[in-house]
């Protein structure tokens, strides 16, 4: 009875998400005129003149560079110190280390909203304000928190006596970490990475708020200027080819990775 009641709500929650993605790939080949006179029709002609619109008119080539940049970037720092922090935090009985992390887990409660002035403040004063290397420090203290969180019950449930054979190997913490203990964890690191990608490409409300300079936009808040910009003359064919084109990157990503997230994700969990 449960698992019947649970198949037809995932099925529901399916098609609700899948209906209004397929509406937008389908008016992405759209006219406006065919939009409004047809809107779940299929386009008269399939041609991609929208997505070259969007592409080279709209500057969404250089937020699409912006943006690999800003993520790609953030993704690879976020990784490195967050193996590192959880690491430490759970292998280690070192003062204050429980104080740390359990501050890592406020970090999860603050609203990000409440910080928007503080750090506009903090990036102006380093003189980052409007760049890309501001926007990546922000992203990354923005992601840290959840990957420590997540990371620390992979490391905290590693067998010690691992650890302690590479030791008597002759092996240095810096070789433990990087040749031992982070490949046993790379389930916990593939399922993080995919999370943090989703959320940093997807990020909104710290690129509109630290980064107003329009050749530093990222295609969030490049969506956003677009559409608000051309008002009541908006070529929908051609906001829903930059939609799509914002979309499709993450898209790949899950579906190339969803086994190794779904997987990873219930194994740390559980732990």
């Amino acid at each position: 009875m449960v698992g019947g009641v649970s198949h037809v709500i995932l099925a529901i929650w399916a098609i609700v998400v899948i209906l209004p993605m397929l509406w937008t790939l389908l008016g992405s080949f759209k006219t406006t005129a065919e939009i409004f006179k047809s809107p779940f029709g299929l386009p008269a002609s399939w041609n991609f003149d929208n997505y070259v619109s969007a592409w080279s008119g709209n500057s969404f080539g250089r937020m699409f560079l912006n943006t690999v940049i800003v993520v790609g970037v953030s993704l690879v720092l976020v990784m490195i110190l967050g193996a590192m922090c959880a690491y430490v935090l759970a292998r280690f009985s070192i003062p204050g280390s429980r104080v740390i992390y359990y501050l890592m887990l406020a970090g999860l409660t603050f609203p990000v909203f409440l910080a928007i002035v503080p750090l506009f403040f903090i990036l102006q004063g380093m003189g980052l304000l409007n760049t890309l290397p501001g926007l990546i420090l922000t992203y990354v203290a923005f992601a840290l928190p959840f990957t420590v969180f997540f990371l620390y019950s992979f490391f905290k449930s590693l067998p010690f006596e691992i650890q302690e054979a590479a030791y008597v190997d002759g092996a240095s913490e810096w070789r433990t970490f990087f040749q031992v203990m982070l490949p046993m964890a790379k389930p916990g690191m593939a399922a993080i990475a995919i999370m943090n990608f989703l959320g940093l490409w997807n990020q909104f409300l710290l690129p509109i708020s630290l980064n107003t300079d329009q050749d530093n936009y990222v295609l969030s808040q490049g969506m956003a200027a677009y559409a608000s910009s051309a008002g009541y003359a908006l070529d929908f064919g051609e906001m829903f080819a930059a939609v799509m084109i914002t979309i499709i990157p993450v898209l790949i990503v899950y579906i190339l990775f969803q086994r190794q997230l779904q997987g990873s994700v219930s194994q740390g969990t559980s732990k």
